[in-house]
């Protein structure tokens, strides 16, 4: 049975529709599996372990800090800056503090420069891997666990390279339902 040629180009418009709906939706977390895999915008690696080598050549790594619009926390790096060997294992610290009245919960999200870089720069363990409540009044030293891995020094754009910043953003996020149960409930009563 032969389609004529306006069931033609509605089957072909739905086709395409779904195919476009198709990679939109796969768009962000393939996207997300780039930049983690190649680096890509300055997004570190992650390992379960520090690198196997360490070379004799040192590298600069400063830490930055910032909050999105409407977040109430401070946060700051604890250090502004370290020397590290490339493959040696650093660790550095992240101070938030909760001035509000009330508990926030808050995820970051990070990036490193040079770009190029990015894919060099492996975090072993973070606290951005995971989401943060802060109570009110509460203030905590956050570390990141990290290396620069010594494949950087054969990479022809990336073995100049003699700083790296790493820069994470604290976003606010909603409270999971389990933890704000165990909140105090807010005092309704009128006085």
């Amino acid at each position: 049975m032969a389609m004529n040629s306006k069931t033609k180009t509605a089957v072909q418009l739905i086709g395409v529709v779904v195919f476009m709906g198709s990679m939109a939706w796969a768009a962000v977390p393939f996207y997300d599996w780039f930049c983690r895999v190649t680096g890509f915008g300055g997004t570190p690696g992650v390992a379960s372990a520090a690198s196997g080598e360490v070379l004799d050549r040192t590298i600069r790594v400063r830490f930055d800090a910032s909050r999105e619009r409407g977040m109430p926390w401070e946060f700051r790096p604890m250090q502004r800056e370290m020397e590290v060997r490339i493959g040696e294992v650093g660790l550095a610290f992240y101070e938030a503090y909760n001035p509000s009245d009330e508990a926030v919960a808050g995820t970051a999200s990070y990036n490193v420069t040079p770009y190029g870089a990015g894919g060099y720069f492996t975090k072993i363990d973070c606290f951005c891997f995971q989401m943060q409540v802060l109570q009110p009044g509460e203030r905590v030293e956050m570390p990141v666990t990290f290396y620069v891995d010594p494949a950087i020094v054969n990479d022809r754009e990336s073995s100049g390279v003699h700083t790296i910043t790493l820069s994470y953003t604290f976003h606010v996020t909603d409270m999971p339902r389990e933890q704000a149960a165990l909140l105090p409930a807010a005092d309704t009563s009128v006085n």
